[in-house]
């Protein structure tokens, strides 16, 4: 078998499996991604290769990872990203390391992060959309958490949960770690 022959063949599998382990039908998913229901038929079967675009609208479709249907990754599956693979995001604050924690896929809707923050660390934010919420759990340390007007300080085990469509920030005076999950309306 060629590899072109082995990835149509897995993306096909991919794709069909996807679309049953959310329990949905032909029909569905073609109004979903607005790709002809004869289409995702074809391709499930393995007898049409899809275009980007049409590929595009069926991960979105059935919230599956795009880059993960192309290298194999089984729908439903368990996927691990060992702690040196998670990206971290430099220059949003003064002495915090940002870990991002959550697929791409997920970016504007519902993030999760790790911040490891050094004495006297800050992460500074400007407002996110209308209604956005941030849950900050403190796994290790205090920190003092701000939203708008209004402040508060957590020790380890505490949870804060706030507005965060307005000026918030997160300070630690002394070493800290949490998990900060961003929740958009």
């Amino acid at each position: 078998m060629t590899q072109r022959a082995e990835i149509h063949d897995r993306l096909a599998t991919s794709l069909r499996d996807a679309r049953r382990a959310r329990g949905l039908s032909l029909d569905a998913v073609a109004k979903l991604s607005g790709v002809s229901r004869s289409m995702v038929s074809q391709i499930e079967r393995g007898e049409s290769s899809p275009t980007v675009a049409t590929l595009w609208n069926l991960t979105q479709a059935l919230q599956v990872d795009f880059a993960g249907l192309l290298e194999g990754r089984p729908a439903g599956g368990i996927e691990i990203v060992r702690a040196h693979e998670a990206p971290v995001i430099a220059g949003r604050g003064t002495g915090v390391k940002i870990r991002i924690l959550s697929p791409p896929e997920t970016v504007g809707k519902h993030e999760v992060y790790e911040l490891i923050f050094d004495p006297g660390g800050a992460l500074l934010s400007d407002p996110h959309g209308p209604g956005c919420r941030e849950h900050l759990a403190v796994i290790e340390g205090q920190l003092q958490v701000e939203s708008g007007e209004l402040a508060g300080d957590l020790a380890q085990g505490d949870t804060a949960r706030y507005a965060a469509d307005r000026p918030h920030a997160i300070r630690a005076a002394a070493p800290a770690r949490a998990i900060l999950i961003v929740q958009d309306s």
